[in-house]
């Protein structure tokens, strides 16, 4: 539930740089969203796609990168995906402690119809 008032942002952000560089519309929203990011891409499509109506967003698409997480080895530096069960480094096996990668959430790129 809380993707609602995120996407309310989403297109609150998009609205404003569309107007500002004098567009017509929106036509694609770029969003980098983290396994760990805590939202759900596919909830923010469907909210977008109902509070964008009436909007310089309606009918614009949403295509979202997702981030899986990384661990940072604490040995070696490398910086790898989890296995199920395991926080090894596949590199010298060390330990993996958590990073920030994965966590990410933000607007990448927003394309307009001028």
């Amino acid at each position: 539930m809380h993707e609602f008032p995120i996407t309310q942002q989403i297109i609150k952000i998009a609205e404003t740089h569309a107007r500002e560089a004098g567009a017509v519309r929106v036509i694609k929203v770029k969003l980098v969203v983290g396994d760990y990011s805590g939202f759900i891409g596919d909830s923010i499509q469907m909210y977008f796609d109902v509070i964008s109506e009436g909007t310089l967003c309606e009918k614009a698409t949403i295509e979202i990168q997702r981030v899986k997480p990384k661990l940072k080895c604490e040995s070696c530096g490398e910086l790898f995906e989890r296995v199920i069960f395991s926080f090894a480094c596949p590199k010298c096996g060390g330990e993996g402690l958590p990073t920030e990668i994965g966590k990410e959430f933000y607007v990448d790129t927003i394309e307009i119809e001028q």
